[in-house]
This record gives structure tokens, C-alpha cells and sequence, in this order.
């Protein structure tokens, strides 16, 4: 049996049940106890970020093969169980990339020109015609330059933009000039997050950081809520000590609506960048064949622990 305990689905899934049984609980990530009682028969698991894949979850799956991850985020997962057990963990990295690009630079442009604010004011029976920014030979800055800043790069280069950015992983990227974390902040227009959540980059963006930004600068979280301390991102609003911020991410998932909803320079998405239709077209094919790989012996294409093949 193939278990989703999320809201994954679409034509690649319906596909294989012709092959395998399915079966679906959208809100099963909600009931870990039912999760553990179901997967006792599951030999697969397919899950987006809610789904708590833990070790405990894992040790009640002795069947268990593989888990399928409907995003690139695997911080929901514990990989190291999973390579224990030997599950074969994969999961679409990079297939969302180029949405998660073009919802940044649309929260960038957004915020530039105002448009949250402008479009409220107008329907309220304003028409100030108050200047924005244009985006165009800006400086932006990458925090992660993995799969979604390389993404958020490429879209940026018809702007005109200096590219700078941050990773201790990368090595010559093209079109971005690597420099330090603190270098990004202070010389950036655009800062746009896309880094994990790790002890290293959890609360990265706090009040001492925020302080390294230009007055006018603005910047966006696609990455992990985590990497920002919301209560001081809040004061550096309130205070203008930056000129903006958007959020497509939070700390907190779904949060607790509070302070934060109340100010006017701030966008605030749900945890949307990566999904389009068309990401979640080729995200959905990449986890069902990879699934179909793994349950009829063979080596998965996109695994990302340990093995490729399980041995269970």
C-alpha cells in the first residue's frame, strides 16, 4: 500500500494506482497515532512539509521501502532513521525552482511598487499616485544559492541587476558574485532567503543583522521561516529601520494570526512559492516513478539518503 498522509495528488498518482493501492488521508499529517497505526501496512509514504517522518514513525513501518517527499525541504524527515532502516528516501528537488523564482521576484516588484497598498487605497476610493522603485540595476542579494537562487538569478538577469550572494557550499557560480553573509546584507537593495533551517541558520535574521541593511532595502523569505527572528523583523518594520519585507514562509505553520498581519509594509503568502501547477506536475512525476522504481527493486533517480534501493 502506498500512503499519503498529505494533500498529494494529481494525474502521475492516479496513473499508479492502476498499479498499486493508494491510500489517501489529507489531514492524516494532523494524527500521528493513526499515521503509525496505517503505515504499518504501507510500503510507501508520500508526504509534503506538515508530515513529522519521525524515527518512531519509521520503527512502526516494518514494510516500509520508501518515502516521497512532494518538495525539496527535508528537514520534516529524519533521514538518518530512514538510512537505518534502509528506506529509500526521494524527493523533487529543483522542480519547483523556477516557481519559487517567480514568486520572489513578484513579492520583490510588489513591494518596490507598492502594490498591496496601492491596491487597497485605491478600492477605498484613494488615487495617490505616490512614486515606487524600479527593480531594474539594483543590487540584489542571495542567502543560499542552491536550486531556488539559481533560479531567482537566471530570472534576474533581464533586470539588470548586480547579483550578489552567500553559501558556503557554492563554488563559481556564474552571473553571482559569492561574498559573506554580512556583505550581502550590507550591500543589498533585494535580499531574498533560501537557505534551510539548521542550527547554523535559525534566527540568522535578527535584530543585530537586520542592522547591516540599507534604510530603503527590502527582503523576502522563501526558504525557512526558522531563519528569521519575526519579532525583531517586526520592530525593524515598525521602526523603518528597513523599507520592507514579505514572507512566504513562518516560524510558526500555519501561524497564529497577531502584530504581524497588522503591518502595512509586509506581504504575507502561505508557504506558496513552490507550488504552481506546473511544479507540481513534475514534482508528482518525479515521486511516482521514482516510487514505482523502488517498489519493483530498482534503483531510485532522485534519492536522497543513503540508498537507492531498499533493502527492507
Amino acid at each position: 500500500m502506498i500512503l499519503i498522509s498529505e494533500d498529494v495528488w494529481g494525474t502521475p498518482f492516479q496513473d499508479l494506482e492502476g498499479s498499486f493501492p493508494i491510500h489517501r488521508g489529507d489531514d492524516l499529517w494532523k494524527n500521528p497515532e493513526e499515521l503509525k497505526d496505517l503505515i504499518k501496512d504501507a510500503t510507501a509514504l508520500v508526504v509534503r512539509n506538515r508530515t513529522k517522518v519521525t524515527a518512531e514513525i519509521i520503527a512502526a513501518a516494518p514494510k516500509l521501502k520508501v518515502i516521497a517527499r512532494a518538495g525539496v525541504g527535508l528537514d520534516n524527515i529524519d533521514i538518518k532513521a530512514a538510512d537505518a532502516a534502509g528506506v529509500v528516501v526521494v524527493a523533487g528537488l529543483g522542480a519547483n525552482a523556477v516557481s519559487v523564482g517567480e514568486l520572489t521576484l513578484g513579492l520583490a516588484l510588489a513591494l518596490l511598487r507598492n502594490i498591496p497598498n496601492h491596491d487597497v487605497a485605491t478600492r477605498n476610493g484613494g488615487w495617490v499616485r505616490s512614486p515606487g522603485r524600479e527593480l531594474s540595476g539594483l543590487t540584489w542579494g542571495l542567502l543560499g544559492c542552491g536550486a531556488t537562487g539559481l533560479a531567482t538569478a537566471k530570472l534576474l538577469q533581464g533586470f539588470g541587476c548586480e547579483i550578489i550572494g552567500y553559501d558556503p557550499f557554492a563554488k563559481d557560480l556564474d552571473s553571482i558574485t559569492l561574498t559573506t553573509f554580512e556583505e550581502v546584507l550590507k550591500r543589498s537593495d533585494v535580499v531574498s532567503i533560501h537557505m534551510p533551517s539548521t542550527p547554523q541558520t535559525n534566527g540568522a535574521i535578527n535584530s543585530e543583522t537586520l542592522d547591516l541593511m540599507k534604510s530603503d532595502a527590502i527582503i523576502i523569505n522563501v526558504g525557512r521561516g526558522e531563519v528569521i527572528n519575526e519579532e525583531d523583523l517586526m520592530a525593524a518594520l515598525r521602526n523603518k529601520r528597513i523599507a520592507g519585507a514579505a514572507l512566504d514562509v513562518r516560524a510558526q505553520e500555519p501561524p497564529i494570526t497577531g502584530e504581524m498581519e497588522s503591518i502595512p509594509n509586509l506581504i504575507l503568502t502561505p508557504h506558496v512559492a513552490g507550488i504552481t501547477s506546473e511544479s507540481q506536475l513534475r514534482i508528482n512525476q518525479i515521486l511516482t516513478s521514482n516510487i514505482e522504481l523502488v517498489l519493483n527493486s530498482k534503483p531510485a533517480t532522485h534519492a536522497v539518503g543513503t540508498f537507492k534501493v531498499s533493502t527492507n
